[in-house]
């Protein structure tokens, strides 16, 4: 038996690096999102009229269904949600 560490789950599980990168991005900022709704105190409907998507879409994104949501679409949200999105690009290890 072999024993393999890991940075992430993500790293764990996902096929390739990039793929795996993709999904720790996506995963910060479903957290962020469910954060600040949280924080606000928004019901599921107050946080779709805000964020600009229906309200099943906000329970999709509570309930943490990472793989219906794309980069560009969570960046979206977060900006309506009156938030501010920074990047990091750092030589892989």
């Amino acid at each position: 038996m072999s024993s393999e560490t890991f940075e992430s789950v993500w790293d764990a599980i996902e096929d390739t690096t990039a793929v795996a990168e993709n999904m720790k991005l996506r995963s910060t900022l479903m957290m962020a999102l469910e954060r600040h709704i949280q924080a606000k105190g928004w019901t599921q409907m107050e946080a779709a009229r805000k964020l600009g998507v229906t309200q099943p879409r906000v329970s999709d994104l509570l309930r943490g269904k990472i793989t219906l949501f794309g980069l560009d679409t969570l960046v979206n949200m977060v900006v309506a949600a009156g938030l501010h999105v920074e990047m990091q690009v750092l030589d892989a290890a």
